[in-house]
């Protein structure tokens, strides 16, 4: 599958302006995005592309963004791999967990060592949201526990869930791509419970979980929130990421509209991760 970037500038480039962007081509299909100096790229299957489209979506933000521009990028499926592999380096998280590609040294050092070989699929660890839901299953006890990885990208979260001793773990992505790089990479970490599915948030009816990863983006997750505590147990948490720290009190806000309470966050670079439990 061929994949197509848009590379969009603007002024200021700063966190909300990016967010706005993300949230606007999130509903002309977009799958994933970087941040980048000058604004955000976003990523698309080829298939899936429409200018027309996507201009539309855009079309409020030419008024209130200065010098808005983007310039496209066909990425064909062959190179992809060639250019992570160029780049991707080791990930240290905490001492504990060492995240690393197939082709890098083994470290015996960390209590925890994934592998990912990422493809089209968001997850290799580098990402400062990935960083942060690291860090909060890592502070976690989930021996015993159900973890559903909603949007589960390369399936890195729930490979680690698996490895912290969860009896079994479900991973969601509504990309085909994710679905068989997480198959892949749970394979590859020789990760036995770990079942991945196609789809989004109404798979999870009549399901049950100790704990959810959703680290997705603010709009899909203000979504979906409803349906994550409806398959919550009491005494289960939620643990969310993939908006900036601004958007933390409106999150909160649903939270405690469904019954969940607030016990912590982390923060990396205006990125968040945050944890509530579910106690009624």
């Amino acid at each position: 599958m061929n994949y197509i970037e848009v590379a969009f500038s603007f002024e200021p480039a700063i966190p909300e302006n990016r967010e706005i962007i993300a949230a606007l081509l999130s509903e002309a299909d977009f799958e994933s995005f970087s941040d980048t100096k000058n604004g955000i790229n976003g990523y698309i299957p080829e298939s899936l592309f429409s200018e027309e489209k996507m201009k539309t979506v855009l079309a409020p933000l030419y008024h209130s963004f200065e010098n808005l521009d983007y310039f496209t990028t066909a990425i064909p499926d062959q190179n992809w791999n060639q250019e992570w592999e160029k780049n991707f380096e080791p990930i240290k998280i905490d001492n504990q967990c060492y995240i690393r590609a197939p082709f890098h040294s083994k470290d015996s050092h960390f209590a925890y060592e994934i592998i990912i070989e990422p493809k089209m699929s968001f997850g290799t660890g580098h990402h400062a949201t990935t960083v942060l839901m690291i860090k909060m299953i890592l502070s976690l006890d989930l021996q015993g526990k159900r973890i559903l990885d909603m949007g589960c990208g390369t399936g890195v979260l729930g490979i680690l869930a698996s490895m912290k001793k969860a009896s079994w773990v479900i991973g969601i992505d509504v990309d085909s791509w994710a679905y068989e790089n997480s198959l892949e990479n749970a394979q590859r970490n020789k990760i036995s419970n770990l079942e991945i599915k196609i789809g989004n948030a109404t798979l999870l009816k009549q399901e049950s979980f100790d704990v959810i990863l959703a680290n997705i983006n603010r709009n899909i997750l203000l979504q979906d929130m409803e349906l994550y505590a409806d398959t919550l147990k009491i005494g289960s948490q939620l643990i969310m990421s993939g908006f900036y720290l601004n958007d933390l009190t409106i999150i909160k806000e649903k939270a405690k509209q469904l019954g969940l309470t607030y016990q912590n966050h982390f923060e990396n670079e205006q990125w968040v991760a945050v944890r509530f439990s579910k106690n009624t």
